[in-house]
């Protein structure tokens, strides 16, 4: 799922989504399915350094020969990465096969679905609604979408429209009765987004609103249907206007309703379905279930832009941008050391100073992890499964942004 049942950093959410950073991981086969569910969870990383994350850091060709080594240690399938420099020249790597069965090379920059970092462009479509005075991010969810919230515990009259944005409502997490659907059998069914909120709502509130921070993609699924009934418009068209088309991202794009395949060139997605299994390539699936929580398709290098742009400012307001970036700690274990959580923003420390801005992303086939500085510099890299057979090694892969963006 473009989201995990549970943030990534699943590693925990990072997203399949529909996820975006991993939550939790333990035994491997227990890991295995929390970061399958919790794709639209952001990813994490270790902060550990490697022999892969040293040479990223240390040579000009560091990040390739990285990525081989990782590749071939993990006996991961693929990966790719992007880079992008202060002066905005970008540079893209490749490692291992993007087809096992033909033998296929990875094809640079290939697109990959990327989870949870879809929660990002929903709270940036948001937050401009709220710069155009359209939306209060201290509004109850009630004012602009009566009676959809209503459970055990839960009441949009006293969830805030920030406290969807920053994980904050108490929402449950729908994909957590979603995973095993659709990473099998159910993986070609379409959901409509009332029938993701509603699986949630069947649920008993995880805590008050503003009481705690857990990772829910339920709370953006929720936003993207704010973003249609504001705008009057599908939520696919605006986040397109609004940030890809806006940007220039010319390899990125909303799933239609039904589309399973990926338009442009791209590396076959697998998972390792249980324990001792073989791979199995995942590439096509129906990503409804991840919607305005981890549906998008994107590259590396559209990444790095997204990330770099927003950072930089160019798609919202000063106002709007300091509240994305207005940050509270992360619960749970996953996520990389330090990591705050904003409004789909996530930042973590640097080794060498100062931080990285991102999200991350874990869904049936992919894992992504990207991250932005504020002089500038970008990095993302993606390996072509979700359920690996030894969930440490996303870590190690996530490990080589770190490095990355500190030796360059």
């Amino acid at each position: 799922m473009t989201c995990h049942p549970s943030p990534r950093p699943l590693r925990t959410a990072r997203g399949q989504a529909p996820s975006g950073r991993r939550r939790g991981v333990t035994a491997v086969a227990a890991a295995a399915a929390a970061l399958a569910v919790a794709g639209i969870l952001p990813a994490s990383a270790s902060s550990t350094p490697s022999a892969s994350t040293a040479e990223a850091r240390h040579s000009p060709d560091g990040l390739r020969k990285a990525l081989e080594r990782v590749v071939a240690e993990d006996r991961l399938p693929g990966a790719l990465a992007s880079t992008l420099d202060r002066e905005g020249r970008t540079r893209t790597h490749t490692a291992g096969v993007g087809d096992l069965r033909t033998g296929a090379k990875v094809p640079a920059d290939g697109q990959v679905r990327v989870g949870s970092n879809t929660k990002t462009f929903t709270a940036t479509v948001v937050l401009q609604l709220v710069g155009e005075g359209k939306v209060e991010l201290d509004a109850p969810v009630d004012r602009y979408l009566p009676n959809l919230l209503r459970g055990d515990g839960m009441d949009g009259r006293a969830i805030t429209v920030r406290q969807l944005l920053k994980h904050t409502s108490g929402l449950p997490n729908y994909t957590d009765q979603l995973v095993e659907a659709v990473f099998g059998k159910g993986r070609h069914t379409y959901y409509q987004p009332r029938e993701l909120i509603d699986l949630a709502l069947a649920r008993k509130a995880r805590f008050a609103p503003g009481a705690g921070w857990e990772y829910s993609n339920t709370n953006y699924v929720v936003a993207g249907l704010l973003i249609e009934k504001v705008t009057g418009r599908p939520f696919a068209e605006q986040v397109t206007q609004r940030v890809i088309d806006r940007i220039g991202l010319r390899h990125t794009y909303f799933p239609a309703v039904g589309e399973e395949r990926i338009r442009e060139a791209h590396p076959r997605g697998y998972q390792v379905p249980k324990p001792g299994a073989p791979l199995e390539d995942i590439t096509e699936i129906d990503p409804s279930w991840g919607w305005s929580a981890g549906q998008l398709v994107s590259t590396p290098s559209d990444l790095n832009r997204f990330f770099s742009a927003l950072i930089g400012g160019r798609l919202l307001a000063p106002a709007q941008l300091a509240q994305m970036r207005t940050t509270v700690k992360v619960d749970g274990p996953g996520w990389l050391p330090g990591t705050r959580y904003g409004l789909g923003l996530t930042s973590a420390p640097l080794s060498c100073g100062g931080l990285q801005w991102g999200h991350g992303g874990n869904v049936p086939g992919y894992h992504s992890f990207p991250g932005a500085t504020d002089d500038g510099r970008a990095a993302t890299v993606v390996v072509t499964v979700n359920r690996p057979s030894a969930p440490e090694s996303l870590n190690r892969t996530d490990a080589l942004l770190d490095t990355t963006l500190c030796g360059r």
